[in-house]
């Protein structure tokens, strides 16, 4: 529900998303109603959810292009996926003409045999729209998302860099394990293998939760994408100002002064590493020393990390502040352009177009980062 109604962040791919976490919460729940044999709750919640689980693949299949192209809303052919979800609708609406359904033999085929396997009607259409339809409908959806991923292997410039990357991979790899965890009942049950279904429902549940305690030890995964954080950094930014704010942007006037956390950092040493060299890789890769407003805020956003994390690794793990960070990418490019410029502009433009707002600014950079003024600096490297 946070996801349905969050404002921050994609507001496409969270409703995506929420739709295919409440489907997720829909099989659980209606899967301990036939379990307790409670058939008028499980008639009321399994037609209430039937839709979403109809419409999860198709949302779980934009869900990923979706996030692969940074899409803010559907076209108006993508609509043709809920075509599904809109005949489960109509399948499940009481009828007047249709046939009383008889609950405790639905909830006992399910409890039996799983939600692959419903023989009897459980609404309008035939059984066959439930047992054959929606197998189809799900694996049908899941190839074509793997074949989407596979497919930016020959576009590398579409290819996700640093911990979107990482997100879309663990999401996918998790979405392919229930899916074909699901198949396995069916499998036995074809080589005639006795198993006992509340096996595979607690086995479920015991995935879940590990999933869970994963994530919440990634902060990229659960702060950045389950609780819709993506921009969270920026508000807190939003929120503070320079002179009494400990995460507050540094200034160009003031390199010298470093953001403090305001809690203590706990943080691995494996996490340590894997923060600073997503770092290194996507300041390296975008180039992204070279825009002359960038922050610390304008890392941790695109990183989805905290702002205190990301302050922390630099200071702690890289051993420098953000500003002397980096303005080193910006003095080492400048190293390289000044021989191949420096005959065609000035020392401030070449300076500038590295990332230097003021001149000023270049020049003690560049002398903490050499020991020496430009113009010596390179007097000493003819010389050589």
């Amino acid at each position: 529900m946070h996801l349905f109604f969050a404002k921050k962040g994609n507001k496409l791919l969270n409703i995506l998303l929420s739709v295919i976490f409440f489907a997720r919460f829909g099989q659980i729940l209606t899967s301990l109603l036939f379990k307790s044999g409670q058939p008028n709750a499980l008639a009321f919640f399994h037609q209430t959810f039937t839709p979403f689980y109809y419409a999860a693949p198709a949302c779980f299949y934009l869900y990923i292009t979706g996030f692969l192209q940074d899409r803010k809303s559907l076209q108006k052919i993508e609509w043709l996926h809920f075509v599904p979800a809109l005949l489960a609708v109509i399948h499940v609406i009481p009828w007047h003409f249709s046939a009383t359904l008889n609950w405790e033999l639905i909830g006992s085929q399910l409890a039996e045999n799983g939600y692959f396997s419903l023989k009897t009607k459980s609404g309008l259409f035939p059984p066959y729209f439930h047992y054959l339809f929606r197998p189809i409908l799900v694996f049908g959806y899941l190839c074509l998302t793997w074949i989407a991923v596979l497919r930016l292997k020959n576009k590398p410039q579409q290819i996700l860099e640093g911990e979107g990357r990482k997100w879309i991979i663990f999401f996918l790899r998790i979405a392919t394990f229930f899916q074909l965890f699901s198949l396995v009942p069916i499998i036995l049950r074809s080589l005639h293998i006795p198993y006992v279904n509340a096996y595979f429902i607690v086995l479920n549940c015991l995935a879940l939760l590990v999933i869970l305690l994963y994530a919440l030890h990634k902060p990229y995964i659960f702060y950045g994408y389950l609780l819709v954080a993506v921009d969270w950094t920026k508000k807190i930014a939003t929120k503070k100002t320079e002179t009494d704010s400990p995460l507050a942007p540094l200034s160009e006037e003031d390199p010298k002064r470093t953001p403090t956390a305001v809690k203590k950092i706990n943080l691995l040493n494996a996490q340590l590493s894997d923060y600073a060299l997503a770092m290194k890789e996507i300041m390296e890769g975008e180039q992204l020393y070279l825009v002359h407003d960038f922050q610390i805020i304008d890392l941790a956003a695109k990183l989805n990390l905290p702002i205190h994390h990301c302050s922390f690794v630099i200071n702690k793990h890289i051993g420098k502040n953000f500003r002397d960070w980096i303005n080193s990418y910006r003095v080492d490019h400048f190293l390289k352009q000044y021989p191949l410029k420096s005959d065609k502009i000035t020392i401030e433009a070449i300076a500038s177009e590295a990332g230097f707002k003021s001149l000023a600014t270049f020049y003690n950079a560049f002398k903490k980062e050499t020991g020496l003024m430009p113009t010596t600096y390179f007097a000493q490297e003819l010389s050589r």
